[in-house]
Protein backbone atom coordinates (compact mmCIF):
# COMPACT_ATOMS: atom_id res chain seq x y z
CA UNK A 1 0.00 0.00 0.00
CA UNK A 2 1.27 3.45 -0.78
CA UNK A 3 2.29 6.00 1.73
CA UNK A 4 -0.67 8.36 -0.37
CA UNK A 5 -3.27 5.62 0.42
CA UNK A 6 -2.20 5.25 4.26
CA UNK A 7 -2.69 9.30 4.63
CA UNK A 8 -6.09 8.89 3.13
CA UNK A 9 -6.90 5.67 5.07
CA UNK A 10 -6.19 7.66 8.20
CA UNK A 11 -8.07 11.15 7.84
CA UNK A 12 -10.97 8.70 6.79
CA UNK A 13 -11.07 7.79 10.82
CA UNK A 14 -9.72 11.31 11.53
CA UNK A 15 -6.23 10.42 12.60
CA UNK A 16 -3.87 13.29 11.51
CA UNK A 17 -1.03 12.09 9.47
CA UNK A 18 1.58 13.86 11.72
CA UNK A 19 0.67 11.79 14.65
CA UNK A 20 -0.04 8.45 13.24
CA UNK A 21 2.25 7.64 10.50
CA UNK A 22 2.03 3.85 8.88
CA UNK A 23 2.59 0.59 10.90
CA UNK A 24 2.67 -2.80 10.04
CA UNK A 25 0.24 -4.72 12.63
CA UNK A 26 0.11 -8.04 13.46
CA UNK A 27 -2.95 -10.08 12.27
CA UNK A 28 -4.05 -10.91 16.08
CA UNK A 29 -3.23 -7.17 17.46
CA UNK A 30 -5.93 -5.87 14.24
CA UNK A 31 -8.34 -8.20 15.40
CA UNK A 32 -8.27 -7.13 18.89
CA UNK A 33 -8.72 -3.53 18.16
CA UNK A 34 -11.68 -3.75 15.68
CA UNK A 35 -13.94 -5.91 18.16
CA UNK A 36 -12.91 -3.25 20.99
CA UNK A 37 -13.75 -0.94 18.40
CA UNK A 38 -17.48 -2.81 17.69
CA UNK A 39 -18.28 -2.73 21.26
CA UNK A 40 -17.37 0.64 21.81
CA UNK A 41 -20.30 1.69 19.07
CA UNK A 42 -22.60 -0.85 20.27
CA UNK A 43 -22.57 0.99 23.82
CA UNK A 44 -22.58 4.42 22.49
CA UNK A 45 -25.79 3.69 19.97
CA UNK A 46 -27.35 1.77 22.97
CA UNK A 47 -26.63 4.48 25.43
CA UNK A 48 -27.86 7.32 22.55
CA UNK A 49 -30.86 5.23 22.16
CA UNK A 50 -31.88 5.48 25.24
CA UNK A 51 -31.96 9.43 24.98
CA UNK A 52 -32.92 10.27 22.18
CA UNK A 53 -36.71 11.73 21.96
CA UNK A 54 -39.27 10.02 20.21
CA UNK A 55 -39.59 10.09 16.05
CA UNK A 56 -35.42 10.26 15.69
CA UNK A 57 -33.13 7.80 14.95
CA UNK A 58 -29.03 7.50 14.36
CA UNK A 59 -29.01 9.44 11.32
CA UNK A 60 -30.76 12.28 13.08
CA UNK A 61 -28.35 14.52 15.19
CA UNK A 62 -29.19 14.88 18.83
CA UNK A 63 -26.71 17.53 20.61
CA UNK A 64 -26.73 18.09 24.66
CA UNK A 65 -28.78 20.93 24.69
CA UNK A 66 -31.98 19.78 22.87
CA UNK A 67 -31.98 16.45 25.51
CA UNK A 68 -31.29 19.10 28.03
CA UNK A 69 -34.75 20.93 27.21
CA UNK A 70 -36.38 17.67 26.52
CA UNK A 71 -35.62 16.37 30.20
CA UNK A 72 -36.64 20.29 31.76
CA UNK A 73 -39.84 19.53 30.27
CA UNK A 74 -40.53 16.28 30.86
CA UNK A 75 -39.43 17.27 34.92
CA UNK A 76 -42.12 20.20 34.74
CA UNK A 77 -44.80 18.16 33.50
CA UNK A 78 -44.10 15.33 36.04
CA UNK A 79 -43.89 18.03 38.91
CA UNK A 80 -47.28 19.23 37.68
CA UNK A 81 -50.02 17.92 40.47
CA UNK A 82 -52.21 17.60 37.47
CA UNK A 83 -49.68 15.21 35.83
CA UNK A 84 -51.27 12.47 38.31
CA UNK A 85 -54.71 13.07 37.12
CA UNK A 86 -54.03 12.11 33.23
CA UNK A 87 -51.42 9.29 34.16
CA UNK A 88 -54.12 7.43 36.60
CA UNK A 89 -57.31 8.63 33.83
CA UNK A 90 -59.06 10.36 36.89
CA UNK A 91 -62.92 11.10 35.83
CA UNK A 92 -63.24 13.52 38.78
CA UNK A 93 -60.45 15.80 37.08
CA UNK A 94 -62.87 15.89 34.17
CA UNK A 95 -63.15 19.62 33.48
CA UNK A 96 -61.04 21.04 35.98
CA UNK A 97 -58.52 21.24 33.24
CA UNK A 98 -57.73 19.50 29.90
CA UNK A 99 -54.20 18.68 28.30
CA UNK A 100 -52.88 18.52 24.53
CA UNK A 101 -49.96 16.44 23.22
CA UNK A 102 -47.78 18.24 21.13
CA UNK A 103 -46.81 15.17 18.86
CA UNK A 104 -50.67 14.47 18.14
CA UNK A 105 -52.13 17.71 17.84
CA UNK A 106 -55.45 17.07 19.98
CA UNK A 107 -56.07 17.69 23.64
CA UNK A 108 -58.02 15.17 26.14
CA UNK A 109 -60.13 15.07 29.22
CA UNK A 110 -57.98 13.85 32.39
CA UNK A 111 -59.83 10.46 31.75
CA UNK A 112 -58.85 10.02 28.44
CA UNK A 113 -58.57 6.31 27.42
CA UNK A 114 -55.85 7.18 24.79
CA UNK A 115 -52.42 6.05 25.18
CA UNK A 116 -50.27 7.80 27.79
CA UNK A 117 -48.25 10.49 26.17
CA UNK A 118 -44.62 11.75 26.93
CA UNK A 119 -44.62 13.89 29.36
CA UNK A 120 -42.48 16.53 27.96
CA UNK A 121 -44.71 16.79 24.81
CA UNK A 122 -47.65 17.35 27.19
CA UNK A 123 -49.13 20.91 27.64
CA UNK A 124 -52.11 21.81 30.41
CA UNK A 125 -54.80 24.12 29.66
CA UNK A 126 -57.54 25.43 32.15
CA UNK A 127 -60.70 25.58 29.61
CA UNK A 128 -61.20 23.37 25.80
CA UNK A 129 -61.51 27.25 24.28
CA UNK A 130 -57.83 27.08 25.51
CA UNK A 131 -56.57 24.56 24.23
CA UNK A 132 -58.03 25.43 21.24
CA UNK A 133 -56.62 28.97 20.71
CA UNK A 134 -53.06 26.97 20.78
CA UNK A 135 -54.03 25.40 17.94
CA UNK A 136 -55.04 21.95 19.40
CA UNK A 137 -57.83 20.29 18.10
CA UNK A 138 -60.76 17.95 20.19
CA UNK A 139 -59.91 14.40 20.77
CA UNK A 140 -62.25 11.88 19.46
CA UNK A 141 -62.68 9.50 21.67
CA UNK A 142 -63.11 11.65 24.84
CA UNK A 143 -64.75 14.34 22.70
CA UNK A 144 -63.64 17.16 25.27
CA UNK A 145 -65.37 19.84 23.56
CA UNK A 146 -68.68 18.08 24.73
CA UNK A 147 -70.59 17.70 27.76
CA UNK A 148 -69.04 15.67 30.08
CA UNK A 149 -69.61 11.75 29.84
CA UNK A 150 -71.53 11.54 33.42
CA UNK A 151 -73.61 14.83 32.11
CA UNK A 152 -74.56 12.74 29.23
CA UNK A 153 -75.51 9.56 31.14
CA UNK A 154 -77.37 11.41 33.61
CA UNK A 155 -79.70 13.11 31.21
CA UNK A 156 -80.53 10.21 29.31
CA UNK A 157 -81.13 8.31 32.39
CA UNK A 158 -83.55 11.23 33.63
CA UNK A 159 -84.90 11.12 30.11
CA UNK A 160 -85.80 6.85 30.76
CA UNK A 161 -87.23 7.65 34.29
CA UNK A 162 -89.55 10.22 32.82
CA UNK A 163 -90.34 7.14 30.27
CA UNK A 164 -91.00 4.35 33.37
CA UNK A 165 -93.03 7.06 35.38
CA UNK A 166 -94.79 7.36 32.35
CA UNK A 167 -95.47 3.75 30.94
CA UNK A 168 -98.96 1.79 31.82
CA UNK A 169 -96.63 -1.48 31.95
CA UNK A 170 -92.81 -0.63 32.83
CA UNK A 171 -91.08 -1.36 29.43
CA UNK A 172 -88.57 -3.88 29.00
CA UNK A 173 -84.87 -3.21 29.39
CA UNK A 174 -84.30 -4.40 25.90
CA UNK A 175 -86.86 -1.50 24.69
CA UNK A 176 -85.45 1.46 27.78
CA UNK A 177 -81.69 0.78 26.00
CA UNK A 178 -83.31 1.51 22.47
CA UNK A 179 -84.59 4.65 23.46
CA UNK A 180 -81.52 5.73 25.69
CA UNK A 181 -79.07 4.69 22.48
CA UNK A 182 -77.26 2.16 24.16
CA UNK A 183 -76.82 -1.65 24.05
CA UNK A 184 -78.65 -3.36 27.35
CA UNK A 185 -75.69 -4.54 28.77
CA UNK A 186 -74.23 -0.53 29.18
CA UNK A 187 -77.63 0.65 29.62
CA UNK A 188 -78.06 -1.50 32.80
CA UNK A 189 -74.70 -0.64 34.16
CA UNK A 190 -75.48 3.02 33.48
CA UNK A 191 -78.91 3.87 35.01
CA UNK A 192 -77.80 1.95 38.02
CA UNK A 193 -74.65 4.20 38.60
CA UNK A 194 -76.77 7.46 38.02
CA UNK A 195 -79.45 6.19 40.07
CA UNK A 196 -78.25 3.36 42.41
CA UNK A 197 -81.29 1.04 41.51
CA UNK A 198 -81.56 -1.19 38.67
CA UNK A 199 -84.37 -0.08 35.83
CA UNK A 200 -86.67 -2.83 37.57
CA UNK A 201 -85.92 -1.57 41.21
CA UNK A 202 -86.25 1.87 39.99
CA UNK A 203 -90.03 1.16 38.56
CA UNK A 204 -90.92 -1.17 41.43
CA UNK A 205 -90.02 1.63 44.04
CA UNK A 206 -92.43 4.32 41.33
CA UNK A 207 -95.18 1.91 41.34
CA UNK A 208 -94.52 1.56 45.30
CA UNK A 209 -95.03 5.25 45.41
CA UNK A 210 -97.93 5.08 42.80
CA UNK A 211 -100.21 2.98 45.18
CA UNK A 212 -99.07 4.75 48.15
CA UNK A 213 -100.81 7.69 46.75
CA UNK A 214 -103.52 6.16 45.15
CA UNK A 215 -104.42 4.46 48.72
CA UNK A 216 -105.25 7.72 49.50
CA UNK A 217 -107.75 8.96 47.55
CA UNK A 218 -108.77 5.41 45.58
CA UNK A 219 -112.36 3.74 46.24
CA UNK A 220 -110.63 0.33 47.49
CA UNK A 221 -107.32 -0.88 47.82
CA UNK A 222 -107.81 -3.25 44.44
CA UNK A 223 -108.60 0.03 42.35
CA UNK A 224 -105.49 1.19 44.02
CA UNK A 225 -102.92 -1.16 43.06
CA UNK A 226 -104.60 -1.43 39.70
CA UNK A 227 -104.59 1.97 39.03
CA UNK A 228 -100.95 2.14 40.56
CA UNK A 229 -99.45 -0.51 37.53
CA UNK A 230 -99.84 -3.99 39.29
CA UNK A 231 -101.28 -6.52 36.69
CA UNK A 232 -102.54 -8.44 39.83
CA UNK A 233 -103.38 -7.97 44.04
CA UNK A 234 -101.12 -11.08 44.44
CA UNK A 235 -97.52 -9.26 43.08
CA UNK A 236 -98.33 -6.17 44.61
CA UNK A 237 -99.05 -8.17 48.24
CA UNK A 238 -95.53 -10.25 48.20
CA UNK A 239 -93.75 -6.89 48.65
CA UNK A 240 -96.85 -4.80 50.70
CA UNK A 241 -95.52 -5.21 54.29
CA UNK A 242 -91.72 -4.03 52.98
CA UNK A 243 -93.25 -1.21 50.89
CA UNK A 244 -95.67 0.03 53.20
CA UNK A 245 -94.48 -1.61 56.78
CA UNK A 246 -98.48 -2.95 56.99
CA UNK A 247 -101.26 -4.34 54.80
CA UNK A 248 -102.73 -1.90 52.34
CA UNK A 249 -105.66 -1.09 54.20
CA UNK A 250 -104.04 0.04 57.21
CA UNK A 251 -102.08 2.44 55.26
CA UNK A 252 -105.29 3.58 53.62
CA UNK A 253 -106.52 4.12 56.65
CA UNK A 254 -103.24 6.06 57.67
CA UNK A 255 -102.08 3.18 60.18
CA UNK A 256 -105.84 3.30 61.87
CA UNK A 257 -106.14 -0.18 62.75
CA UNK A 258 -102.27 -0.45 63.95
CA UNK A 259 -100.94 -0.32 67.41
CA UNK A 260 -97.43 1.24 68.20
CA UNK A 261 -96.69 1.19 71.60
CA UNK A 262 -93.93 4.26 72.71
CA UNK A 263 -92.09 5.29 75.61
CA UNK A 264 -89.67 8.24 76.26
CA UNK A 265 -87.21 8.40 78.92
CA UNK A 266 -83.86 9.94 79.61
CA UNK A 267 -80.32 8.96 78.30
CA UNK A 268 -76.77 10.58 78.75
CA UNK A 269 -77.70 11.99 75.09
CA UNK A 270 -80.89 13.97 76.37
CA UNK A 271 -84.30 12.58 76.15
CA UNK A 272 -85.53 9.50 74.07
CA UNK A 273 -87.91 8.11 72.41
CA UNK A 274 -88.23 4.31 71.32
CA UNK A 275 -91.25 3.32 69.82
CA UNK A 276 -92.42 -0.75 68.29
CA UNK A 277 -94.99 -2.56 66.13
CA UNK A 278 -95.58 -5.75 66.25
CA UNK A 279 -93.12 -6.26 63.52
CA UNK A 280 -89.98 -4.46 65.50
CA UNK A 281 -88.71 -1.69 66.96
CA UNK A 282 -89.85 1.08 64.27
CA UNK A 283 -88.78 4.47 65.99
CA UNK A 284 -85.90 5.55 68.12
CA UNK A 285 -85.74 9.27 68.14
CA UNK A 286 -83.04 11.93 70.41
CA UNK A 287 -84.14 15.07 71.42
CA UNK A 288 -84.00 17.73 74.16
CA UNK A 289 -88.20 18.04 74.20
CA UNK A 290 -90.27 14.95 75.20
CA UNK A 291 -93.61 17.04 73.88
CA UNK A 292 -91.81 17.42 70.27
CA UNK A 293 -90.06 13.61 70.17
CA UNK A 294 -93.90 12.54 70.54
CA UNK A 295 -95.22 14.86 67.99
CA UNK A 296 -92.34 13.87 65.38
CA UNK A 297 -93.65 10.10 66.01
CA UNK A 298 -97.49 11.19 65.56
CA UNK A 299 -96.40 12.93 62.35
CA UNK A 300 -94.84 9.76 61.03
CA UNK A 301 -98.19 7.35 62.05
CA UNK A 302 -100.86 9.94 61.96
CA UNK A 303 -103.55 7.52 62.70
CA UNK A 304 -102.10 4.71 64.30
CA UNK A 305 -103.07 3.95 67.67
CA UNK A 306 -100.36 4.97 70.17
CA UNK A 307 -100.14 3.29 73.22
CA UNK A 308 -98.18 3.28 76.39
CA UNK A 309 -95.27 1.37 77.25
CA UNK A 310 -96.12 -1.81 79.66
CA UNK A 311 -93.65 -3.78 81.82
CA UNK A 312 -92.75 -5.45 78.87
CA UNK A 313 -92.34 -2.77 76.34
CA UNK A 314 -89.90 -0.75 79.25
CA UNK A 315 -87.60 -3.81 78.78
CA UNK A 316 -86.74 -2.92 75.35
CA UNK A 317 -86.85 0.42 76.22
CA UNK A 318 -83.93 -0.21 78.30
CA UNK A 319 -82.37 -2.86 75.80
CA UNK A 320 -82.31 0.45 72.90
CA UNK A 321 -80.95 2.31 76.04
CA UNK A 322 -78.15 0.14 77.14
CA UNK A 323 -77.08 0.18 73.43
CA UNK A 324 -77.14 3.97 73.12
CA UNK A 325 -74.90 4.05 76.14
CA UNK A 326 -72.53 1.09 75.14
CA UNK A 327 -72.89 0.84 71.03
CA UNK A 328 -70.35 -2.06 71.03
CA UNK A 329 -72.14 -4.59 72.86
CA UNK A 330 -74.71 -4.21 69.75
CA UNK A 331 -78.74 -4.43 69.66
CA UNK A 332 -80.34 -7.50 69.45
CA UNK A 333 -84.25 -7.13 68.61
CA UNK A 334 -85.94 -7.24 65.94
CA UNK A 335 -86.19 -3.93 63.85
CA UNK A 336 -89.31 -2.47 61.30
CA UNK A 337 -87.30 -1.07 59.49
CA UNK A 338 -89.09 1.21 56.24
CA UNK A 339 -88.14 2.25 52.98
CA UNK A 340 -87.79 2.32 49.51
CA UNK A 341 -85.42 -0.04 48.23
CA UNK A 342 -82.48 2.70 47.92
CA UNK A 343 -82.97 3.54 51.58
CA UNK A 344 -82.88 -0.21 52.57
CA UNK A 345 -79.46 -0.69 50.85
CA UNK A 346 -77.95 2.27 52.33
CA UNK A 347 -79.19 1.35 55.69
CA UNK A 348 -77.77 -2.06 55.43
CA UNK A 349 -74.40 -0.86 54.77
CA UNK A 350 -74.41 1.87 57.55
CA UNK A 351 -75.04 -1.16 59.86
CA UNK A 352 -72.05 -3.34 58.40
CA UNK A 353 -69.82 -0.16 59.65
CA UNK A 354 -68.39 -1.99 62.84
CA UNK A 355 -68.29 0.56 66.47
CA UNK A 356 -65.30 2.92 66.64
CA UNK A 357 -64.58 2.84 62.67
CA UNK A 358 -66.48 5.32 60.40
CA UNK A 359 -67.25 5.45 56.32
CA UNK A 360 -67.83 8.58 54.04
CA UNK A 361 -70.41 9.14 52.23
CA UNK A 362 -68.42 8.57 49.18
CA UNK A 363 -67.27 5.25 50.49
CA UNK A 364 -70.82 4.03 51.33
CA UNK A 365 -71.92 5.05 47.41
CA UNK A 366 -69.04 2.50 46.22
CA UNK A 367 -70.44 -0.48 48.75
CA UNK A 368 -73.85 -0.51 47.19
CA UNK A 369 -72.10 -0.16 43.63
CA UNK A 370 -73.52 3.55 43.04
CA UNK A 371 -70.37 5.53 43.41
CA UNK A 372 -71.99 8.51 41.87
CA UNK A 373 -74.95 8.38 44.37
CA UNK A 374 -73.43 10.07 47.20
CA UNK A 375 -75.77 12.81 47.87
CA UNK A 376 -78.85 10.17 47.17
CA UNK A 377 -76.57 8.06 50.57
CA UNK A 378 -76.88 11.53 52.15
CA UNK A 379 -80.69 12.13 51.97
CA UNK A 380 -80.87 7.81 52.78
CA UNK A 381 -79.35 8.83 56.06
CA UNK A 382 -80.97 11.98 57.09
CA UNK A 383 -84.50 10.00 56.51
CA UNK A 384 -83.19 7.26 59.18
CA UNK A 385 -85.55 7.12 61.94
CA UNK A 386 -83.49 4.30 64.15
CA UNK A 387 -81.21 6.50 65.53
CA UNK A 388 -78.01 4.56 66.55
CA UNK A 389 -79.61 1.51 65.89
CA UNK A 390 -79.09 2.14 61.96
CA UNK A 391 -75.83 4.15 62.57
CA UNK A 392 -75.84 6.71 60.35
CA UNK A 393 -73.50 8.84 62.89
CA UNK A 394 -71.25 6.82 61.89
CA UNK A 395 -70.97 8.39 58.47
CA UNK A 396 -68.47 11.54 58.04
CA UNK A 397 -67.20 13.76 55.01
CA UNK A 398 -64.58 12.50 52.97
CA UNK A 399 -62.00 14.68 55.27
CA UNK A 400 -63.16 13.03 58.16
CA UNK A 401 -65.06 16.19 59.02
CA UNK A 402 -68.75 15.45 61.05
CA UNK A 403 -71.30 16.53 58.66
CA UNK A 404 -75.21 16.90 59.45
CA UNK A 405 -77.09 14.52 61.75
CA UNK A 406 -80.57 14.37 62.34
CA UNK A 407 -80.62 14.80 65.97
CA UNK A 408 -77.60 17.00 66.26
CA UNK A 409 -74.09 17.00 65.35
CA UNK A 410 -72.82 17.04 69.09
CA UNK A 411 -74.67 14.27 70.12
CA UNK A 412 -72.79 12.66 66.66
CA UNK A 413 -69.70 13.49 67.96
CA UNK A 414 -70.57 12.12 71.67
CA UNK A 415 -71.58 8.60 69.91
CA UNK A 416 -68.53 8.43 68.04
CA UNK A 417 -66.13 9.69 71.14
CA UNK A 418 -67.98 7.29 72.89
CA UNK A 419 -67.91 4.19 70.43
CA UNK A 420 -64.25 5.21 69.87
CA UNK A 421 -63.00 5.19 73.53
CA UNK A 422 -64.68 1.78 74.04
Amino acid sequence: MTWSRCVAKDRSWGRPESLHPPQTLSPGTEFKSKTRSVKLRAKLYSADLMKRPKGTNMSTPVNIETLGNIETLAAATMNDSRWAAVVTRDPAADDTFFYSVKTTGVYCRPSCAARLARPENVRFHATSADAERAGFRPCKRCKPNERPLLEQHAVRVAQICRLIEGAETVPGLGELARHAGLSPYHFHRVFKAVTGLTPRAYAAGHRAKRVRSELGRSGTVTEAIFEAGYGSNARFYEKSAELLGMTPSAYRAGGANMEIRFAIGECSLGTILVAASERGVCAIFLGSDPDGLARELQDKFPRARLLGGDKEFERIVAKVVGFVEAPGLGLDLPLDVRGSAFQQRVWQALRKIPAGSTASYTQIAKEIGSPHSVRAVAQACAANVLAVAIPCHRVVRNDGALSGYRWGVERKRALLERETNG
